[in-house]
């Protein structure tokens, strides 16, 4: 009978023919390895999204209102990342982080709003 070698730390491998690791340890080793890279992507940008959701929820405290891009910017919200986009009938896009959202009125002035979510139990 051939044995193999584990792939994360080259221990011989018993059990199972298809088995590839000697134990949990080296297979949650070895696949978080091969999943870094994406998992890092995926944590970066759910940070950049949580951020701009906390900003959105700091300054939008009553659920609507006004603000500018400069104030936006200047606490560091980025305009590239949202959760969600809506066009109404008018044609006026919104930008949602999760349940707070905000329209570009013109260069400058940025409407504020708050869309309730409605979670439902399956």
């Amino acid at each position: 009978m051939e044995t193999k070698s584990c792939l994360e730390c080259g221990k011989s491998v018993y059990g199972r023919s298809d088995k590839k690791f000697c134990d949990d340890t080296c297979r949650n080793a070895y696949n978080n390895r091969q999943n870094a890279d994406a998992n890092n992507f995926v944590r970066n940008v759910h940070n950049l999204l949580r951020r701009n959701r906390r900003i959105l929820e700091e300054i939008n405290p009553k659920g609507k209102g006004e603000t500018t891009r400069t104030l936006l910017l200047s606490k560091g919200f980025d305009f590239t990342y949202h959760t969600s986009a809506k066009t109404t009938k008018d044609g006026t896009s919104s930008f949602f982080c999760y349940e707070y959202g905000y329209q570009i009125i013109d260069d400058e002035k940025v409407k504020l709003i708050k869309e309730e979510l409605h979670l439902y139990s399956l």
